[in-house]
């Protein structure tokens, strides 16, 4: 299996929050939502659906994953609504009990398993392990060179501070400029492939 990242992400690099107001106010962060007025369906609709057609797993930190659990289940229609709602899904918490993951199939991973069970992932056969949002787990991974591809849906706008998925841990990781397709709300969607 590989690693694939999506992220809506803002010139300056932030993905904090990009659905809604009150989606993630840590250290005071007041734009959410601000990726909303970008969302082409057509064009990155499209592509979601398509990646997520490719994908066996679903892999999120705990914040986004109360998001995702506390917005999809219910909702129906739509090939990637379907998918995420019956996907397998991982969620990395120290504190979630079995209760709180009941947006089933869900499997809690630990905080020091989180590594290794990527890993483990990675080493079977199958598509991809999909992720979004989750700033922490996904510098995480880069940090640990367990990421395959970047789709960054780069969007016209700078917000001046926030979460941001890349270290500042002065280790380069090349990746390849595999396609991008241009909204037409003027953001980019890139895909990214690892350059080993």
């Amino acid at each position: 299996m590989k690693t694939l990242i999506t992220e809506f992400i803002s010139l300056d690099g932030v993905i904090q929050a990009p659905g809604g107001a009150d989606e993630d106010t840590d250290g005071g962060f007041r734009h959410g939502g601000w990726s909303m007025k970008y969302f082409d369906p057509d064009v990155m609709g499209s592509q979601f659906e398509e990646l997520a057609a490719q994908s066996d797993v679903l892999l999120q930190g705990r914040r986004t994953y109360q998001a995702s659990a506390a917005a999809w289940p219910g909702r129906s229609g739509d090939p990637f609504t379907d998918w995420i709602n019956s996907v397998q899904k991982y969620v990395v918490s120290d504190t979630f009990t079995e209760k709180d993951a009941a947006w089933n199939p869900t499997t809690i991973i630990r905080g020091a398993d989180f590594l290794k069970t990527v890993s483990k992932l990675r080493a079977k056969p199958g598509g991809y392990i999909y992720v979004y949002g989750s700033a922490t787990m996904v510098r995480s991974l880069l940090e640990a060179d367990l990421v395959d591809e970047l789709l960054l849906t780069i969007e016209p706008i700078i917000l001046g501070g926030g979460k941001t998925i890349f270290a500042d841990n002065g280790k380069a990781l090349p990746f390849r400029l595999e396609s991008t397709t241009k909204a037409s709300t003027g953001a980019q969607v890139c895909r990214y492939v690892r350059d080993r």
